[in-house]
Order: C-alpha cells, then structure tokens, then sequence
C-alpha cells in the first residue's frame, strides 16, 4: 500500500482540551503525527493546528472525516501538493569554537541567520522548506551541532 506525506490545518475553537481531542483521534486510530503545530488565530477566538501525517490514501480520507466530526472544529484545509506554502523552522546550537562564518554562510544558504551568540555558544537558525531543513541539518553535522529543535510545519494556501 502507498503512503502520502498530508499537511492538514484545522480551524478549532481556542479552548482548553481541543489539542488533546485533536490528537487523541489520531492516538486512538493508530494514526502518526509527523508533526504538529499550534497558534491563535489574531483578533478571534480561534486557533489554527498545522498537522504533517503519512499514511494511504484511505487512511488520510478518513483522517479528514473524523476532524469534520470533531465539535470545536470549525474547518479542515487539506493542503494540495504545488498549491500550499510550506515553512519550518530550525535552530541549532553550536561551540564558539566551530567557524562562524561557515556556519553563516550555510544559514544564508537556506533562509537563515545566526540568531544568537554567547560566550560559550553560537545558535543558527532557519525557515525553509521542510525538504530544505532537513538539507541544512545534514550540510551542518561535520560542525559537531550540540543541540537541534525544528518547530514542525506550517502551510497557507497561495
């Protein structure tokens, strides 16, 4: 059976409990999140969830379904391939000792910067593609990173 990589959002009501319903649908069928990401929508009473799932095309129909079915959810976008905007973000610490300046330029390389420097340490961050995240964290291993967090994807439709 095929499997398909899926970014889904969903509209919900901003209210206490809703993340738990969210994803103890997907816990309770056996379905994966790949990822997921979670902010309030400005100005409303509303939160919009990012989630990245993989799994067959029947699979992923039936995820969409039991969200509809979901109370506090208000809408379910799922984000067609070429049609959909695709960000995530990436920081990564590393020693001073490691070259600075190859490390940039790398950054810049993926929509990135170095964002902090400290006395015993230098963070990199970058916002790209997944696809290209996941290549910058592979470019920057021969510099010994200490420490890695990805925020996990968010998606607008274009």
């Amino acid at each position: 059976m095929q499997t398909e990589r899926r970014v889904i959002s969903v509209v919900v009501l901003n209210e206490h409990g809703v993340l738990s319903r969210v994803s103890g649908l997907f816990a309770g069928r056996g379905y994966n999140i790949e990822s997921l990401t979670v902010a309030p929508i400005p100005n409303s009473e509303y939160s919009h969830i990012s989630i990245v799932t993989i799994g067959s095309v029947k699979v992923l129909e039936q995820i969409v379904k039991q969200l509809h079915k979901l109370i506090p959810v208000l809408k379910v976008i799922e984000h067609e391939t070429g049609e959909t905007i695709e960000k995530e973000l990436a920081m990564v610490k590393f020693s001073i000792s490691e070259p600075i300046g190859d490390i940039d330029a790398i950054c810049r390389a993926y929509n990135g910067k170095i964002a902090n420097v400290g006395e015993d340490y230098i963070v990199a961050m970058v916002a790209d593609e997944p696809s290209r995240v996941n290549n910058f964290l592979k470019a920057v291993k021969k510099y010994n990173p200490k420490e890695t967090v990805r925020s996990g994807a968010v998606a607008i439709e274009r």
